[in-house]
């Protein structure tokens, strides 16, 4: 009887080349366009995203913290977000350290460069603005509020 060539994955090990294998298959397939490469890739696909949905726990992780993540695992910088999500390095670094939320076109150029899901990026989280900054793990609305005195 003939082993098959691809299997359920069962091990970090074995998801990591069944990655590099896809990879590979995608850049030769730029070449070829050849249909059993195309049906290698979909299968390939599919594997790895099972074991993604079974063993990953980026939905667990609140927007900035997988950003970050995501980050060290593709070994980008601040200034490479620059061009990914098309805005300056000051607004980077505001989403980066908490003081601005991610906008809707920003969770949009994130999931299609990191192949995930908007809704990864879509959770709320908390901000750190100036007026609410000296409250250490107080649960505030991010605004400033005035105070009406009788």
């Amino acid at each position: 009887m003939k082993s098959l060539k691809y299997k359920i994955i069962k091990s970090r090990e074995q998801y990591d080349a069944y990655c590099n294998a896809l990879e590979e298959l995608l850049f030769q397939n730029e070449e070829t366009k050849d249909i059993e490469v195309l049906e290698e890739i979909e299968l390939l696909t599919l594997l790895i995203e099972k074991w993604d949905k079974e063993h990953n726990s980026f939905m667990e992780l609140e927007p900035i913290q997988l950003l970050k993540s995501l980050m060290a695992e593709h070994h980008l910088r601040a200034k490479d977000l620059v061009d990914i999500m098309g805005i300056s390095k000051g607004m980077v670094s505001n989403i980066l350290n908490y003081r601005k939320g991610l906008s809707k076109e920003s969770i949009r150029k994130l999931s299609i460069h990191f192949k995930l899901s908007q809704e990864a990026f879509n959770k709320p989280y908390k901000l750190i603005t100036e007026v609410n900054k000296h409250y250490k793990n107080a649960n505030l609305m991010n605004t400033k509020k005035d105070l009406v005195v009788a």
